[in-house]
């Protein structure tokens, strides 16, 4: 039993053996969010017969992200989630071969290194625009996802994507609500049955790998030669003079599929979202980007003088974070507060529950973009906000989201506005990231 201690955290019993595991697969956000408020910020609960802590204080989370970090690693649950998608990339990799692969990586997200990848952006984003007419209706989730697609293959990778390759998006998607269907619930067929489901999953994961592996050959037969990510994890050499194998490249580069697009374009869709929801502060955005650019595009020098825009991200991240929880599995014993666990505790952590917490933040449902500027963003709690997780396995790519983030933005708010389709539901679907349940059905306004 994880919890060695005399004193076991509270939390709700749920059914025999199936605990929460049903509530958790219908409603994920909305029961985390009821136990936190009902139990307290440890709290034990049971799904499917496995024990589970959820942890809901900035104290707590950071003891286990950043004091005490080196007695855990990724939970079971996040490698049966992503694994077979990701196989041993960053994302789920552990010990001296995470070590390994992050140096490796690191040098390729360097600022500098980063910053040169601006002006690709920004003409990705001028490109994605040119079909956009006054007074039409577009999917802004589907767009923003062609969108950073794009920007991703082209600064990580250096290439470009055949046409079939449109469907990336797609296939990520289906694969990651596939394994987390599977996961939370409690009967599960062997995925080599050959049921519609698991076929279209076979189906999916075989052109993702052929696309990457192609990308890969693509490299290879210019000998590692350019300046992107690929080209440098490919030529990249340990200190024993290893390099990558074949296996490794494929998992990192699916990493970076689903890391280097899918969250940066849940960011945008989300932003587009809360911007034409709330035209005041869409009007303070407009007013310093005008101020700035003057209808140019932007460029890196340009964002140290739009705070406003830094602090609409922020706020996005914070209410609508692309990663809504993290999962880790202790090691070793441990002890958190007044409560003593064992190794092989699962612990949970929700970006979406203690972003939203009162007690970290006043008005926690409002969109504020302003509680980030002139100082507030001080204030708040270390381990309240962590929408990029935090220690060590801080998300690597935090830099590139954010920067593409910010032109992005920048250079289409200037050209466009958007408002909800009169009717639309808007759900958050919480898969592996934050999505779009029913997509983002907006209508574009051409400004002046």
């Amino acid at each position: 039993m994880p919890v060695i201690g005399k004193k076991v955290p509270p939390g709700p019993k749920g059914l025999p053996f199936l605990g929460l595991a049903l509530q958790i697969r219908s409603n994920p956000l909305g029961i985390m969010t009821r136990v936190v408020r009902e139990y307290g910020d440890v709290v034990r609960f049971l799904a499917v017969g496995q024990e589970r802590i959820l942890l809901n204080h900035p104290d707590l989370i950071e003891q286990v992200l950043v004091v005490q970090q080196g007695k855990f690693h990724k939970s079971d649950l996040t490698r049966r989630v992503v694994g077979p998608l990701l196989g041993q990339g960053l994302l789920v990799s552990e010990g001296d071969f995470w070590r390994r692969q992050r140096r490796l990586a690191q040098p390729a997200f360097h600022r500098s290194r980063i910053n040169e990848y601006a002006a690709p952006m920004v003409d990705c984003a001028s490109a994605q625009v040119q079909g956009w007419r006054d007074g039409e209706v577009r999917d802004m989730a589907r767009e923003m996802m062609q969108l950073t697609l794009v920007i991703a293959v082209r600064t990580l990778f250096g290439t470009t994507l055949p046409g079939e390759a449109k469907n990336v998006g797609d296939a990520l998607a289906f694969l990651m609500r596939y394994q987390l269907w599977r996961q939370r619930s409690p009967l599960r067929l062997p995925e080599s049955w050959p049921t519609p489901r698991n076929r279209r999953a076979m189906r999916d994961m075989k052109f993702l790998d052929s696309l990457v592996y192609g990308i890969i050959a693509e490299k290879e037969n210019l000998h590692g030669e350019g300046s992107d990510l690929l080209s440098l994890l490919m030529s990249a050499m340990d200190d024993d003079g290893s390099q990558m194998t074949p296996q490794q490249l494929r998992d990192e580069t699916m990493t970076l599929f689903l890391a280097g697009h899918e969250t940066t374009a849940l960011l945008l869709g989300w932003t587009w979202y809360l911007l034409g929801e709330n035209p005041s502060a869409e009007a303070r955005l407009l007013e310093e980007l005008n101020g700035v650019l003057a209808g140019r595009p932007p460029q890196v020098s340009d964002l140290m003088e739009l705070p406003y825009l830094q602090a609409v991200l922020n706020e996005s991240l914070r209410l609508y974070p692309p990663a809504y929880i993290l999962a880790r599995t202790s090691t070793e014993p441990f002890t958190l507060g007044e409560y003593k666990f064992g190794r092989d505790t699962t612990i949970l952590m929700s970006q979406w529950v203690t972003h939203r917490d009162p007690r970290f933040f006043e008005a926690p449902l409002e969109f504020r973009p302003e509680r980030w500027i002139n100082g507030s963003a001080g204030k708040i709690s270390a381990g309240a906000y962590f929408p990029f997780g935090d220690g060590p396995r801080r998300c690597i790519g935090q830099g590139f989201a954010m920067l593409e983030a910010a032109l992005v933005v920048a250079a289409i708010a200037q050209r466009f506005q958007f408002r909800l389709v009169p009717g639309h539901r808007v759900e958050p679907e919480p898969l592996v990231t934050l999505r779009f349940k029913h997509g983002l059905r907006m209508s574009i306004r051409a400004r002046n």
